[in-house]
């Protein structure tokens, strides 16, 4: 696997600030954002200063019921050529359920959820991860997610879920330290015991990202500094690995330049302070065993490698789609799930929506001002994401004029009404031409 240094998430929103900043070996986009025939400046020049570019992906849903969509891994493997790059990156998760190969119907998620470390789910992982080999003309890495609440029934840790993913199908693995300290907070899981688990040698990259913590619960926000106790983490992995690639994620409430160059330096210090204890290890400065976190793993037998029948798949399907149905549709909470935990889950799908929308339609939130969230949050109550984002504005703005007017919301009603014509057809409505004949026609009249 190439060695990819020291690296940052590019984002748009601090393009420029990437540029400018010292020592950045390479960047990751989020492949879904990137248009292979119109590429960001900013990215065209990173890579003609030689700065690697590596796609990441964040909707095939590798860890869902149904093979991976065609036009998904096309689309992420022209992203990988065009880009020129040495792999592309996807998540072990599902962001989608129900139609086949089950009797609910289609939701998504607009979110990466976690897979049930079952040997069901593994195997329609295992599969789903060779298919999305097959089709991609780089390797491929998987990345571990955050999760905020965990499946009952689950046969395998983390750490043995990954390794026998990385077994069977020679995937490489992008570690996030984040979701692992996550899932430690909201779990209860150890990530010294996972990455004793893990085949490090498997290992593409490393991400770093801040969050925070309320009530009780870590939030993976990818907008806060990244704390202490994640710096940790990757100092134990570095203790057991040199990571090929480290890499830096912020996707909201950017920070100025010089606080990013600062959570860069940090991680730098985190991973040369693993090597530091690793070499201690090695040449036995270390007394007994100083960090036995450093211990490599004894390793397992995996079973015969088999395929996901059309059972495991339809049983991995009606158990995610009636989780996604209680998160996003109202159902009943599934048997064995922590239902305090799945609210907060709900909530969390619910805001991030509304952000979402927002960032996509900005005008409905500057035209119904303080109303526009809770509107949003008692739509999405009923109505699960089914079409993308822009069908959800649309769907949104529809939902609310369908409701009983007040008095004082004639003009907001209008103007909301104004921007639903505007993009509800096949075509912007001002440029219809029956449209343009009207209000020509009226100009005329007007003698103007």
């Amino acid at each position: 696997m190439a060695r990819l240094g020291t690296g940052i998430g590019w984002r748009p929103e601090i393009a420029d600030v990437v540029e400018r900043m010292p020592g950045i070996d390479w960047v990751e986009a989020v492949s879904e954002n990137l248009c292979p025939g119109h590429l960001p400046d900013s990215l065209l020049r990173l890579r003609e200063r030689g700065v690697t570019v590596v796609p990441h992906g964040v909707s095939l849903g590798l860890g869902g019921a149904e093979r991976p969509d065609p036009e998904r891994l096309a689309a992420l493997a022209e992203r990988a050529d065009v880009l020129g790059s040495p792999l592309v990156t996807e998540h072990i998760a599902f962001v989608r359920a129900g139609g086949a190969p089950t009797a609910a119907p289609h939701m998504e998620a607009g979110h990466l959820l976690p897979v049930p470390r079952t040997r069901d789910a593994l195997d329609v992982l295992c599969e789903n991860v060779r298919i999305a080999q097959d089709a991609l003309p780089v390797p491929l890495a998987v990345e571990n997610i955050a999760a905020l609440l965990a499946w009952p029934g689950e046969e395998l840790t983390e750490g043995q879920f990954l390794y026998e993913l990385a077994e069977r199908t020679g995937v490489r693995l992008l570690i996030d330290v984040a979701n692992l300290h996550t899932n430690h907070v909201n779990l209860g899981e150890d990530p010294a015991a996972a990455l004793a688990d893990l085949p490090l040698e498997a290992l593409a990259y490393v991400h770093v990202a801040g969050g925070f913590e309320r009530d009780g619960v870590w939030h993976d926000s990818h907008a806060h500094p990244v704390p202490r106790p994640v710096l940790d983490i990757l100092t134990d992995l570095a203790s057991r690995v040199a990571p090929p690639g480290v890499l830096l994620e912020r996707d909201e409430n950017f920070p100025e330049g010089d606080e990013l160059e600062t959570e860069v330096a940090a991680i730098r210090a985190a991973v040369v302070g693993g090597r530091a204890d690793s070499a201690a290890v090695v040449g036995g400065r270390a007394g007994t065993t100083p960090r036995d976190r450093g211990a490599a793993a004894p390793r397992r037998a995996v079973p015969e490698e088999r395929g996901a029948d059309a059972d495991a798949r339809r049983r991995l399907g009606d158990a995610q789609a009636a989780l996604l149905a209680a998160l996003v549709a109202g159902a009943p909470v599934p048997e064995g799930f922590d239902g305090a935990r799945l609210g907060v889950q709900a909530r969390a799908l619910a805001g991030k929506r509304a952000d979402v929308v927002a960032r996509v339609a900005p005008e409905l939130p500057l035209i119904l001002g303080t109303r526009y969230r809770p509107a949003f949050l008692a739509y999405a109550q009923g109505h699960p994401l089914t079409g993308g984002y822009r069908r959800d504005a649309l769907d949104f703005a529809e939902h609310v004029l369908g409701a009983r007017p007040g008095e004082e919301d004639r003009a907001v009603r209008r103007e909301l009404r104004e921007w639903w014509l505007e993009r509800s057809g096949p075509a912007p409505r001002s440029t219809r031409p029956g449209v343009r004949l009207a209000r020509a026609t009226r100009r005329v009249l007007l003698g103007r």
